[in-house]
């Protein structure tokens, strides 16, 4: 009985405690009690849920047939909205709060919100190799599901939680880019609800246009309602070499030749200063030295980036054998290194002991929660970025970043940009070969501003003819946007299709001049 009364004791400290400071200095100067005791918790409760909900009904095969009834009544809504005269645009009925990304849609308090719940597994084809899906299945569903299958995705992109209609509206990349291009470049079909009400499919075949339109557009061409995905055979696990280099010419040539070796399955680099970096190569196997084991993905084990920086520490090169969908889903338990600024101590093996099957706490609930100061504070003191240039450009955009926001780790991940006619394509008519450099967390230069700091590193991507991945905070002007992008076939598909009036524009719905 001592024990509960010693426990009873801490815990009405704790709220007296609470009581004194107010809720709002908690949550703030203490927010890793409010993530601990909550957030956790009940992002735990949440997967489990989802994760049972999607298993059995693709089991029970009922998904098609509610889909089909999904797709009528978002047509339904769309027709009673032009009835009432589209006074208004009109946008998905999802919260923004479960968006991954940290940017506030505040034109989902004034558009025309269509319900569009469509979270299920259509279909597998193993014999077309590719997965039917709706938007809003996520990451962790699809591995859970196509690896038990003996299948997966050429493209995984990292996080658990990012929706395939995210992906496609927006984008997506991994360490498997650098063969097979972003997401878009993987998908076959797209299936949308038009402004008046129609249902399109559309391929490389059948209304192209609109197929390459579709990616990057942010919703505002039409409403996603399936995708069909490529699929290639899984492997058991991913043969990982580890190679820390120094020197930031060093670095960027061993990154470089990586990237052009179509042997290597997966190519990442994590940089930890401006000339320290480990650079990651993979490739997918069914066998594995039993000694050279190591399961990531397991609750207790070190957060990715940390067992990465060891080897850099120790300076030395070496070789895991790591499960496939632990591989995949390596950096989602630090939410990459982010989880580090908001639980300190999260690595620490005790923690990862008692705790670590719970984390990472749902970044949608961290929104949910955080709060106009902590949105503010992160706006102003916190950076989220990544950047698409071309791989001839990585050694002065590295140099850049370390200029102008000095950000570690960096996160440098290739990808093939084919040519195209949608608005991300090279300069050129042949593929060419790009760098992701994502930078996320605290900058380090004195005086950080972030509108103009992120405003010098817009102006260099689009020097370079780089992109900006449109989840972030964008500060580019209408006119610098579209010279970053290419608006002649999404402009042109806007006015054929009627979406002027029924969709805000891409720049209006995502940066933050034209926000209101």
């Amino acid at each position: 009985m001592d024990p509960l009364l010693y426990l009873g004791g801490l815990v009405v400290l704790f709220l007296l405690w609470i009581k004194v400071k107010g809720l709002d200095y908690v949550i703030v100067h203490q927010r890793w009690i409010f993530v601990c005791l909550f957030l956790l918790p009940l992002s735990a409760i949440f997967d489990v849920y989802y994760y049972l909900r999607a298993w059995l009904i693709f089991k029970m095969c009922s998904a098609p047939k509610q889909h089909d009834e999904r797709v009528r009544n978002i047509q339904r809504q769309v027709r009673e909205w032009r009835k009432e005269g589209g006074k208004t645009h009109m946008c998905t009925g999802r919260p923004g709060w479960l968006t991954v990304s940290l940017r506030v849609g505040k034109y989902k308090k004034t558009n025309k919100n269509i319900m569009i719940n469509m979270m299920d597994i259509l279909e597998v084809d193993t014999q077309r190799q590719v997965v039917r899906v709706e938007p809003l299945v996520n990451m962790g569903q699809i591995t859970a599901l196509l690896n038990s299958l003996g299948w997966t995705l050429p493209v995984l992109p990292e996080l658990d939680d990012l929706t395939v209609g995210g992906l496609v509206m927006g984008t997506g990349i991994e360490s498997s880019s650098h063969i097979y291009g972003l997401f878009q470049h993987i998908c076959v079909a797209f299936e949308l609800v038009l402004a008046d009400g129609s249902l399109v499919r559309c391929t490389e075949e059948e209304n192209s246009d609109l197929f390459h339109a579709v990616p990057w557009s942010c919703g505002t061409l039409g409403f996603l309602v399936a995708a069909e995905i490529k699929i290639v055979p899984a492997r058991l696990w991913v043969r990982l070499q580890y190679e820390p280099i120094r020197g930031l010419e060093n670095i960027c040539r061993r990154f470089s030749e990586a990237s052009e070796d179509k042997n290597n399955t997966f190519v990442e680099g994590l940089q930890y200063s401006l000339d320290e970096a480990v650079i990651m190569t993979g490739t997918m196997t069914d066998t594995a030295e039993p000694d050279k084991i190591n399961r990531i993905g397991l609750h207790y084990k070190p957060w990715f980036f940390k067992h990465v920086e060891r080897y850099l520490t120790e300076n030395k090169k070496a070789v895991e054998y790591i499960p496939l969908r632990h591989y995949y889903h390596r950096h989602t338990r630090s939410i990459f290194w982010e989880l580090q600024d908001i639980i300190p101590f999260g690595n620490h093996p005790v923690f990862r002991w008692l705790f670590g099957w719970m984390v990472p706490p749902k970044i949608s609930l961290l929104k949910l929660t955080q709060g106009e100061t902590i949105r503010q504070l992160y706006e102003q003191h916190h950076v989220v970025q990544d950047m698409l240039v071309p791989m001839k450009h990585i050694q002065t955009a590295i140099a850049r970043f370390h200029q102008d926001i000095h950000v570690y780790p960096l996160w440098l991940c290739p990808f093939m940009l084919p040519p195209g006619r949608g608005m991300v394509h090279p300069k050129g008519e042949e593929a060419e070969l790009y760098v992701d450099i994502g930078a996320y967390g605290e900058p380090g230069v004195k005086h950080f501003q972030a509108k103009a700091s992120c405003r010098q590193l817009e102006q260099f991507v689009r020097e370079v003819h780089g992109f900006q991945m449109l989840y972030a905070d964008v500060y580019m002007e209408r006119s610098e946007f579209w010279e970053m992008f290419d608006g002649t076939l999404y402009h042109r598909l806007r006015k054929e299709l009627g979406c002027q009036d029924a969709f805000p524009e891409v720049y209006d719905k995502i940066c933050k001049a034209a926000r209101h």
